[in-house]
């Protein structure tokens, strides 16, 4: 312009920058910097196989005691009694939600008989609404009571009636958002589940419906009975996120001396269990200790890989190999460059002759 300022004019560039900032900053993610995350220890109802804060499973085939001993679970936490293994605790409120059992004629009367506190053992009301895992009244029920501890009976019956179960993306979002609740609200969540009838097949493939189901659980119990003594139940730790997995429990049932924990179970695998761990034949972890002991007689120190290998020869897996390892006295294990080395010593040293065949 002629004796004056020329005039600028924003192109459609610019103009077109300014709005993206704009709307940039309107729907601006959070975004989080590990370095601002507060490590936090996980907090245990039972170590270690019910966090707080996570997702629990119990699995086990219809009448093998899986809701018998989440009622005497429920029952012990709101009196303050000590489970086996378990730390001393405080009485806690327990929502309990049964899909299959009456509240009135089954439940209480073996909550009674399992000695709970009833006045800490809250059910939400179904009569009016079918309850499931979407649902907000799950999370202001436990919010409302306090509770810490919520167990759905059977999971299954909690899906809504618009959820496959055989759906991975539908199942994922479900746990999820269960999941999300009990984060939230530092309550364990435990959830009861059916298996399916696929008998032979790893345990991990056991669960009626979709896999995710154990992929959401930060710890699987599973339940089963044994078919030398039909009267004995017992608890396998098959899968465990946070900690060790932990020893298998045992307890009796169906007899005229009722309910009782027995002590000093073994482990044992839960495919061991679930076809029938107990019958007159030897099972595969009673076959990995010989193995272990014949290979490391007298002394020898031998790399873990060698007695896997060997093991795999005689079909016996490598989790089987270590839940056997935990069964003998006096192991000992010890890293030598990038092999670990495993050796007895002590009183279950010279035991088994058992032959191997050497690579």
């Amino acid at each position: 312009m002629k004796g004056g300022m020329a005039m600028i004019v924003p192109n459609e560039t610019d103009q077109h920058n300014t709005e993206r900032k704009k709307i940039m900053k309107k729907d601006e993610l959070k975004l989080l910097k590990m370095s601002d995350i507060q490590v936090r220890e996980v907090d245990w109802l039972w170590y270690p196989y019910i966090p707080f804060g996570k997702l629990t499973i119990i699995h086990g085939d219809p009448g093998e005691g899986k809701t018998t001993f989440a009622l005497r679970l429920a029952a012990a936490c709101s009196t303050g009694t000590p489970l086996p293994n378990m730390d001393t605790i405080a009485p806690i409120t327990v929502i309990y939600q049964s899909a299959e059992d009456g509240l009135d004629d089954t439940i209480k009367p073996r909550l009674i008989e399992a000695g709970a506190d009833q006045e800490r053992i809250i059910n939400i009301c179904e009569e009016e609404k079918s309850l499931h895992m979407l649902d907000e009244r799950i999370e202001k029920a436990i919010v409302q009571c306090g509770a810490k501890m919520l167990i759905l009976d059977p999971m299954q019956g909690y899906l809504g009636e618009r959820v496959d179960m055989n759906r991975a993306n539908e199942v994922r979002t479900i746990m999820k958002s269960i999941g999300q609740v009990a984060q939230r609200t530092g309550c364990a969540v435990v959830l009861v589940g059916h298996l399916n009838k696929a008998a032979g097949m790893s345990s991990a493939y056991r669960g009626l419906g979709s896999i995710d189901f154990r992929a959401s659980a930060r710890s699987v119990l599973v339940v089963g009975r044994l078919r030398s003594n039909k009267n004995v139940r017992v608890i396998v730790h098959d899968k465990s996120s946070l900690a060790p997995e932990g020893k298998s429990l045992a307890f009796n049932l169906g007899n005229e001396e009722g309910f009782y924990w027995l002590d000093g179970y073994e482990n044992i695998s839960p495919e061991e269990l679930l076809s029938g761990y107990g019958n007159a034949e030897e099972t595969k972890t009673m076959q990995a200790e010989e193995l272990i002991r014949a290979m490391l007689d007298g002394g020898a120190e031998l790399p873990c890989g060698e007695i896997f290998a060997a093991a795999k020869r005689k079909q016996i897996s490598q989790r089987t190999v270590n839940e056997a390892k935990k069964n003998i006295k006096g192991i000992v294990t010890r890293k030598v460059g990038v092999k670990w080395m495993w050796s007895i010593s002590g009183e279950d040293c010279n035991i088994a002759e058992v032959s191997y065949e050497k690579e």
